[in-house]
């Protein structure tokens, strides 16, 4: 889903992991020794290649629009909570269904909740960093609020929304597994960095990372999770919960719009190779962005069991929640509510009164978008 409309990917007749033929040779290398493991393996697949698919929640309301960026309100008419998603697969995870929706969550607990939707990118957006998607959408889109929001990020979008909070006024700041020091990645950054540099080349002349990419690097974290639950999947009755939940998420982890090219360079050779962010070299127009100089409330969830984001590399600034949950387990999972909801809601709940009626709609935004972009080759 884009801009709460169906994308190609959404109503395409056939659904696969992508890319199909990566996916393919690595089942069969990682059931090799286990003919009946392979054959699950496969059921799984074709059962969900076949699943019937049930239509998605109500489309949220648009609330606010910078360039292809929009923020897409729940409802609710307290204090404003803006709910910030990676940029590596559709927001639709913090908004996954009416049962699992974190954003309608909030939104039903009394707070005004919005979902940042990034849009769809093109070859134009070429140039646009990982700092850009910060200082030219994010930022502007909060400050079209009435007053400083409580930012709840997740995955990389928790790491843009320190460098919001470093750069705009918010009231609080919540992290769900978001990565910082990324050189807690430890060996697995060489893999991804052996992917970039085969990758990046044709990216560069693309302009764009596409999804198929993105979702290599994730796979090589964990390539036998990623087998496994399609061998749990064939086992299940298909019209079960548990098998409607499995192919929702997996429509979800294989949609996904394309990075800009400079996006994923930034995310590819300065945070995860360089790991600038941890190593306290990340600025954007002149400002540091530094978890540990923010003056607002923060508090981050880490899963101690996540592959994508390992606990290592968690900022360790404001309060932490450790959770025995996964990076997808902790959203939508069936202990999320307890184990993340719950306490989300009653830290926002705990926060001090923000600054009601403070209208930020005139402030001056101090970051030259000139600033920070640098020339890419």
């Amino acid at each position: 889903m884009i801009e709460g409309q169906p994308t190609t990917n959404d109503t395409a007749p056939q659904h696969a992991p992508r890319p199909l033929p990566l996916f393919l040779a690595m089942l069969r290398s990682e059931t090799a020794a286990s003919p009946e493991r392979q054959a699950a393996a496969m059921a799984g697949l074709a059962a969900y290649q076949a699943a019937v698919r049930e239509a998605p929640p109500p489309a949220l309301d648009e609330r606010a629009r910078v360039g292809r960026a929009s923020l897409r309100g729940a409802g609710g008419s307290g204090r404003p909570v803006v709910l910030v998603p990676s940029l590596i697969n559709p927001p639709a995870i913090l908004d996954i269904d009416a049962e699992r929706s974190l954003v309608r969550r909030l939104a039903a607990a009394g707070c005004d909740a919005m979902l940042v939707d990034w849009g769809e990118p093109d070859v134009g957006d070429r140039d646009q960093d990982i700092d850009a998607h910060v200082a030219d959408l994010l930022v502007p889109l909060l400050r079209r609020l009435a007053e400083p929001p409580v930012l709840v990020g997740y995955c990389l979008g928790g790491t843009m929304a320190v460098a919001a909070a470093a750069l705009t006024p918010v009231a609080g700041v919540a992290t769900l597994a978001a990565p910082w020091r990324f050189a807690g990645y430890g060996e697995a950054r060489g893999p991804i960095a052996a992917m970039w540099r085969d990758a990046g080349p044709t990216c560069a002349a693309l302009g764009l990372v596409p999804m198929e990419v993105l979702q290599a690097g994730f796979w090589r974290l964990d390539p036998a999770r990623t087998i496994g639950k399609y061998e749990a999947f064939s086992r299940m009755a298909p019209d079960s919960a548990a098998a409607r939940a499995f192919v929702r998420l997996e429509d979800w982890a294989n949609a996904g719009a394309p990075l800009t090219y400079a996006a994923g360079r930034q995310l590819f050779e300065d945070f995860i190779d360089a790991d600038r962010p941890g190593q306290g070299q990340w600025s954007i127009g002149g400002v540091a962005i530094d978890p540990a100089r923010l003056d607002v409330p923060a508090i981050e969830f880490v899963s101690r069991t996540d592959r994508i984001v390992p606990a290592a590399t968690a900022a360790g600034v404001g309060e932490r929640r450790d959770l025995a949950l996964g990076h997808v387990g902790m959203i939508v999972g069936g202990r999320a509510r307890e184990a993340l909801w719950q306490p989300l809601e009653e830290w926002i709940a705990r926060l001090p009164s923000s600054h009601a009626g403070k209208d930020l709609l005139g402030r001056r935004d101090p970051l030259d978008a000139a600033q920070h972009r640098r020339p890419l080759t």
